[in-house]
């Protein structure tokens, strides 16, 4: 199994097979050797840096109904709110004294925060911080909107395709959903000339290895810039809310695999990987990772945006949970930096 892993390293890639029986192995050895590479790859094009991207939960709401998700529009439970064009550039102001350099906008998808809002308030804090880069994450939407917004100044999009498999697409999502259009959008934004990222839940239910594998594919396909994956974790307004939580292992396991099949890819230590271990977000930065999403929300909405249950640092002021970073990221051996951190390639 030694071999594989060596073998993914100076090929970045493997067959199905050996893919599978490297994602199964449940060898310590094997992970410590995977992890040791898929460091090494990460210091080889990144070095120790760190990048942050300060993340804006502007939306609560959402008209979709994705079987997974806290704010799914089922949920009478959840709290809704909108963040308003203040709101958001006072999130700006705040992450930027701090030296955050990329700003998310992330949000369920609200037809409220139509092109035309969008587009203002994408326009504005790019006239304010032209040294920053701005990411957006709002869902599907047409390939008009997407041009808009990127011919107003948006740099990036993050579109999570959740899992590549048909078959499983349809058990996490309502029929109005479907994995085809999820695609879509995804090769659009590509064509659009946004840096792009997409990914995938670790252990979610139905999940097989032979769809992670499908996963994998799927990205070797569309080479995004950026890959975003995360543990499942239930949340108790939802039909998974008695499903299993994704596993720390499994979910080091692939981000390991990962770094090796693409070297040069922005590769984030979720939030999701802090909630289920305490140093899930330090261990991810050591099998590979050099992303970090901290939270710019104001505090007060910030349990609202509750996607899965017990998620962390929603009591934090923006400026303690970057602090609380900072020591962190250090102690397991890297250094965060104010930079805009754009994949290098």
């Amino acid at each position: 199994m030694l071999s594989l892993v060596e073998k993914l390293y100076e090929t970045h890639d493997l067959t199905d097979e050996e893919l599978i029986n490297l994602i199964k192995s449940e060898d310590s050895e094997v992970s410590e050797f995977l992890r040791e590479k898929a460091d090494e790859t990460r210091q080889k094009y990144y070095g120790k840096k760190v990048f942050l991207r300060g993340l804006i939960e502007i939306s609560s709401f959402c008209k979709n109904n994705c079987l997974y998700c806290g704010i799914r529009r089922d949920n009478k439970n959840a709290e809704r709110y909108r963040l308003s064009r203040e709101d958001i550039l006072s999130c700006c102001e705040n992450g930027y004294e701090l030296g955050f350099r990329t700003f998310v906008m992330q949000g369920g998808e609200d037809a409220y925060y139509n092109d035309e809002f969008m587009c203002g308030i994408i326009r504005e804090i790019k006239n304010k911080y032209p040294d920053c880069a701005v990411t957006l994450s709002l869902g599907e939407r047409s390939n008009q909107s997407y041009k808009r917004m990127k011919e107003a100044g948006a740099d990036r999009y993050l579109l999570r395709h959740e899992t590549a498999d048909v078959e499983l697409y349809k058990k996490l999502h309502p029929n109005n959903m479907s994995l085809e259009n999820r695609k879509k959008c995804l090769f659009n934004l590509k064509k659009l000339g946004y840096q792009v990222g997409a990914g995938f839940m670790v252990g979610a239910p139905f999940q097989t290895v032979e769809n992670l594998v499908s996963d994998l594919r799927f990205m070797q396909h569309l080479q995004p810039q950026m890959i975003g994956i995360g543990p499942f974790i239930p949340h108790h307004d939802t039909p998974f809310k008695d499903e299993k939580q994704g596993t720390l292992e499994l979910t080091l396991r692939l981000l390991g695999i990962i770094r090796l099949m693409f070297p040069k890819i922005l590769l984030p230590a979720t939030t999701a990987l802090g909630t289920i271990s305490p140093t899930g977000r330090e261990m991810g930065l050591k099998t590979g990772c050099n992303v970090i999403m901290p939270n710019l929300s104001p505090v007060k909405f910030r349990k609202k945006y509750e996607l899965y249950d017990n998620k962390i640092c929603t009591g934090e002021e923006a400026a303690e949970c970057k602090g609380c970073l900072q020591r962190r990221v250090q102690s397991a051996g890297y250094e965060i930096v104010s930079e805009k951190g754009d994949c290098i390639y």
